[in-house]
């Protein structure tokens, strides 16, 4: 999956959606162009973030290139999930080094700078994945998979 280039026309029926973000980081060459762009150490980075990756989705759905939308909505989640990961976590582990064991969250874990990185790029993660242009094209996608 890593060696395969999506944009190539023979190869873009390979792609498959995958629940979540999965995959993210597989598929080339949107992986490494969106890549470029994607930050949430502060909210004011996660908004410039956020606004960039959307523009590139609506850039993706202007062309009808439904793999490209797609991997921006993974980004925008991996975005959410991440950030919540620090807001929960400041050193970003969930578990105790070496255990199963669950460290404790944050006193500040829902006002945190990495909480609100996290509520912008779920706000703008939900835009993208219930826009109708997303569902339909992911319906037509899921089709043909």
């Amino acid at each position: 999956y890593k060696e395969i280039d999506f944009s190539l026309e023979e190869n873009r029926q390979l792609y498959r959606i995958g629940r979540g973000e999965q995959g993210v980081l597989l598929v080339r060459p949107y992986t490494n162009v969106i890549c470029n762009h994607w930050r949430f150490k502060t909210p004011k980075i996660a908004v410039q973030s956020a606004n960039k990756i959307f523009s590139m989705y609506l850039d993706y759905r202007d062309a009808g290139d439904f793999i490209g939308m797609d991997m921006c909505r993974k980004f925008l989640e991996m975005g959410f999930t991440r950030a919540r990961r620090y807001a929960n976590h400041n050193s970003g582990r969930k578990y105790k080094k070496g255990t199963r064991e669950v460290l404790p969250q944050e006193e500040d874990h829902m006002t945190s700078k990495y909480a609100e990185s996290a509520r912008i790029f779920k706000h703008v993660r939900d835009i993208v994945a219930k826009s109708e242009d997303y569902v339909r094209m992911r319906k037509q996608w899921r089709s043909s998979e």
